[in-house]
């Protein structure tokens, strides 16, 4: 029989159009012969399964199930692509790991730690990864950092961004101190918690990673190259930007990107997929950027071009994470 796959997607956060626009590619990457899917969208206060129609039912939040073509159906398996909250900071595998249904993504304390970037790198710094200086500002107490403590600390240009979020939503390249207050203000907007970090000049790459029980896969790197400010919104979503894969690096270099891809993805403990962004400074010094553990995927996320540069096939590369799970 065809195991039921619910791909969950939507969210509350502004990544929520992103997150629907991955679930509706990734919906074509699985195996029909093997699997049943439905798109259910957490959003508003409401969690509902969209039918092959289009028409929507609510789900039973006491264990995830929903009526659909005249039966009640509970999915085998969650695949969750929410950018953002519940399904990026550890909320919704809570939920999943409580009802006892296998999903796609880290565990609660992984979920929860990568999805705070701050949290995250100051962590990785621990382990000897290099990382970017930074500071964080609370809602509550920005008023108490003052502007000139910020610049005497990290410099400029810095970037101003949410701590906890994603696809650059309320993030700022700042370049001056005048600067400095809007863009806190902005990035308050996304969270309660504001992350300003010191610029890296350097070359971004990215790299992707999922490993099973029987193999593991790196995938290879993509090179960023925009003529915006930095990655934004326009460069990831609208074509402002060009995506090299694989990146224009040495081999040296990519054999130490990908071996520390897949070292970190060991220490946090990872499942399913995760992308890894790095700056390459001078010196070919790498340089953690954030660890994506819901990566975008989109038609013009990086994940499907790794795989398809990496030779390999986005069916079986879903086939080869659910399976895991059994």
């Amino acid at each position: 029989m065809k195991r039921i796959i619910a791909i969950i997607c939507g969210g509350e956060t502004s990544e929520h159009d992103v997150s629907m626009r991955s679930a509706a590619n990734l919906q074509t990457y699985f195996d029909t012969d093997k699997y049943i899917t439905y798109k259910v969208e957490i959003h508003a206060g409401k969690w509902q399964a969209i039918l092959a129609d289009d028409s929507r039912c609510p789900v039973d939040r006491n264990d995830f199930s929903f009526e659909a073509e005249g039966r009640r159906i509970r999915p085998d398996y969650a695949y969750i692509t929410i950018h953002g909250a519940p399904g990026e900071n550890g909320i919704l595998q809570g939920y999943f790991d409580l009802i006892g249904m296998p999903y796609s993504t880290c565990n609660v304390l992984v979920e929860a730690m990568t999805y705070d970037k701050f949290v995250l790198n100051q962590y990785m710094r621990s382990l000897g990864v290099r990382v970017a200086e930074s500071m964080l500002i609370h809602r509550d107490r920005s008023s108490e950092v003052s502007d000139r403590d910020i610049a005497d600390r990290i410099g400029f240009p810095c970037f101003v961004k949410p701590a906890r979020g994603g696809s650059s939503f309320g993030v700022t390249k700042v370049k001056n101190i005048e600067a400095l207050r809007p863009a806190i203000d902005k990035a308050i907007l996304e969270g309660e918690d504001v992350m300003v970090e010191a610029y890296m000049q350097g070359t971004e790459i990215t790299c992707g990673c999922y490993k099973t029980k029987q193999s593991a896969h790196v995938f290879p790197i993509t090179e960023v190259v925009t003529d915006n400010e930095f990655f934004d919104y326009d460069a990831k979503y609208n074509g402002q930007v060009d995506e090299i894969t694989p990146a224009r690096i040495s081999d040296h270099l990519r054999d130490r990107v990908q071996t520390l891809t897949s070292t970190i993805y060991d220490i946090l403990g990872c499942n399913g997929i995760i992308r890894i962004d790095y700056i390459i400074t001078e010196g070919d010094k790498i340089n953690l950027l954030e660890v994506n553990t819901t990566p975008g995927m989109t038609a013009t996320s990086f994940i499907p071009q790794q795989v398809r540069a990496a030779g390999l096939d986005m069916k079986q590369v879903m086939t080869d994470i659910i399976e895991n799970a059994f």
